[in-house]
């Protein structure tokens, strides 16, 4: 009787057909947020603050909270732990701040 080979033992064929994958992010091109050069190496409170205000982010703190975000995610392996922890220590600060403003928003309505 001949033996069945099994899916995982087949051979695959090479990924040549396959068209090479595509990061979103290399697409993204944002205009909500304006943060001067160099922002994102100064310390955590400055940059909390900077992206807090109406100049950088119109649209509010929220909107410096995902410009934040976008550029951690987009820095990736490129960090040192230290500058890793100072931007993560930034954006506790500014999330503590929109959760204040829509605390306040609340009241206010």
């Amino acid at each position: 009787m001949p033996r069945k080979i099994s899916s995982s033992t087949r051979k695959k064929t090479p990924g040549a057909t396959t068209k090479p994958k595509r990061r979103w992010v290399a697409g993204v091109h944002t205009d909500s947020t304006h943060p001067p050069e160099g922002l994102f190496t100064k310390s955590a409170p400055t940059i909390a603050r900077a992206l807090a205000s109406r100049k950088v982010s119109p649209k509010g703190p929220g909107s410096g909270m995902r410009m934040l975000t976008y550029f951690l995610n987009r820095a990736g392996r490129g960090l040192t732990a230290a500058r890793r922890a100072e931007l993560n220590r930034a954006k506790e600060l500014l999330s503590r701040r929109v959760q204040r403003e829509k605390k306040s928003r609340k009241s206010a309505a």
